[in-house]
């Protein structure tokens, strides 16, 4: 096992029934960084997760974590691991501290030990002020932050964050972001699972991007992006009835049909020229229309995943939601 990767996973299945979760996905996280893996609900992220983090047996494959085999040493691997899932997991009817002094016995801390390590996260997580109320009364933001807390008791190497930021407001949101930067700070390595695009962007030293099950992409934020090629041109028409006739000018132009939003009333269509878009500003002057909009972008890690996936991360379907439950 190499030092400087901290896990190290080839050709993880697992099928649930009539479900193959996964497909034989490889993941190589390097020590000290955080990758971010991608995909819509069922792609199989919480699976792979779960297999990683001991709680579910793979079909096949195997890995590796912080220098401990997980099919021959699964209880050295909880040793090395923290975990915090989608929906904070303490209890609402115990106070910050006794939640946290809780676990901190079951993973066979002193009184004192279990103490002083309540004490120390709490501070760290800045909810000492909070630490003596019972948990239901803490806000969203709150519960999740003493959850991140709770997953670092036993001072793991490898953190797995499933989601973490679901349902939180963004500031409560850039609140977790910059607790997990300063987590990376001090050497933890972290694997990061998300839907959302920022989220990965921000955090993220590479991403891999899973669906229905098999790694898609695999590299860094910006490498991804130029994987799309070129940018996008972006044209919002003063009049929505001019909406068909801007469209058609585009398609003309770039050979490809426009992405339109009609309740925006923003058209988005690739290209790989920006000199494209005087040629279209002359058009749309013949034409005599006039617009609100009108830009040219890099690709967006949106725009990345529609092209490996043809789908946004945003879109669900029954299947979708049937396979997340695994």
């Amino acid at each position: 096992m190499n030092n400087e990767i901290a896990i190290e996973a080839s050709g993880l299945k697992k099928r649930f029934g009539e479900t193959q979760a996964l497909r034989g996905v490889d993941l190589t996280v390097p020590t000290g960084t955080i990758l971010g893996v991608l995909g819509p609900n069922g792609a199989g992220k919480t699976t792979a997760v779960r297999i990683l983090a001991t709680l579910l047996r793979p079909d096949a494959g195997r890995a590796v974590i912080a220098g401990r085999d997980l099919h021959t040493d699964p209880v050295g691997v909880r040793g090395k691991i923290g975990l915090t899932g989608q929906y904070a997991s303490v209890d609402e009817d115990l106070t910050g501290s006794e939640n946290l002094r809780l676990l901190a016995r079951l993973l066979e801390f002193s009184r004192a030990g279990a103490k002083a390590r309540a004490a120390e996260l709490l501070e760290r997580f800045e909810l000492s002020h909070a630490g003596g109320r019972a948990v239901k009364t803490y806000s969203g933001g709150m519960r999740r932050r003493l959850d991140l807390a709770a997953s670092l008791i036993g001072r793991p190497e490898v953190l797995y964050l499933d989601e973490p930021t679901t349902g939180l407001d963004p500031h409560a949101r850039n609140e977790v972001w910059q607790i997990v930067r300063g987590l990376v700070n001090d050497g933890v390595t972290v694997l990061l699972t998300t839907q959302y695009l920022e989220e990965a962007d921000q955090l993220a030293d590479r991403i891999t991007v899973i669906d229905t099950g098999k790694v898609v992409a695999d590299g860094r934020p910006d490498e991804l992006k130029r994987r799309t090629g070129g940018q996008t041109l972006q044209v919002r028409p003063s009049t929505r009835a001019d909406l068909e006739a801007v469209s058609r000018i585009l398609t003309e132009l770039t050979q490809q049909v426009p992405d339109r939003d009609d309740d925006t009333g923003l058209l988005t269509v690739p290209v790989s020229d920006p000199v494209l878009l005087s040629t279209v500003v002359r058009k749309l002057d013949d034409a005599g229309i006039t617009a609100d909009e009108l830009a040219l972008r890099l690709p967006s890690l949106d725009d990345v995943f529609l092209a490996l996936t043809g789908h946004r991360t945003s879109q669900e379907n029954d299947q979708n939601r049937q396979e997340a439950l695994v």
